[in-house]
């Protein structure tokens, strides 16, 4: 059992994280120079090979532990990599608000899904209500938006629909690093393989893509901000 304190810690880890995550999509923004999956490539792929960095010590501690179920690797790493490169595109696409708020809001309620397919997991009468009133909630704000976002609805949509591919892929790394642990692999070492690996996946797309990042300083800025606050300190 949590401690209040442990869970207040949690909480307000939580709350960090959240907000740190939630300047992606206005910073991204401020280098228009940037391609979006130059942005998603320097920011998660830097950014999961610096979290491997810190966990390198128990990654090799448990590498056998980690190897014996590579499964659940594997299919980390390559949500890893899919989802920054869907998430800000969608962005681009859809708009900042539209592609955020379907990204991640859309990532709990494919988590459970994702728990029911492969888990077993009995999805309640509660969690219907509280799915049905976010899935409301998106839908509304995605109407809201739309007649401002001058994208074209063809853009828009497809905007929409990689928002939902970014919200899959962020629950799809959040459960195979969870199956680790639950096969005794410790947290940091679990999230510092996943986020290493799909790091390493993502560097082929930095160097194709990545080279506006030195064109200007703005762009270098940008880059820099988003692999190490959000997507370092924000996972730490």
């Amino acid at each position: 059992m949590l401690s209040s304190g442990q869970r207040l810690g949690g909480t307000v880890g939580v709350l960090i994280a959240a907000i740190l995550w939630g300047t992606t999509g206005t910073a991204a923004t401020y280098a228009p120079g940037l391609s979006p999956l130059a942005v998603g490539a320097v920011a998660m792929g830097v950014g999961g090979l610096l979290q491997a960095l810190i966990a390198a010590t128990t990654i090799i501690r448990q590498r056998r532990l980690i190897a014996r179920h590579w499964p659940f690797l594997l299919t980390g790493a390559l949500a890893v990599a899919v989802y920054p490169l869907a998430f800000y595109t969608s962005m681009r696409y859809a708009g900042v608000t539209v592609g955020t708020v379907i990204s991640i809001g859309s990532a709990p309620l494919l988590s459970a899904l994702i728990e029911t397919r492969l888990d077993g997991l009995r999805l309640t009468k509660q969690w219907a209500t509280g799915a049905f009133v976010g899935v409301a909630g998106m839908v509304l704000l995605c109407m809201a938006e739309s007649g401002g976002h001058g994208a074209g609805n063809g853009y828009a949509m497809a905007g929409i629909a990689l928002g939902l591919l970014a919200g899959f892929t962020y629950a799809l790394y959040s459960w195979s690093a969870r199956r680790l642990m639950q096969c005794g692999v410790l947290p940091r070492a679990a999230m510092g393989a996943t986020f290493g690996a799909g790091g390493l996946l993502l560097m082929p797309v930095l160097l194709l893509t990545g080279a506006p990042l030195l064109a200007a300083w703005n762009n270098a800025a940008v880059g820099i901000y988003m692999a190490l606050v959000p997507m370092f300190i924000g996972y730490v």
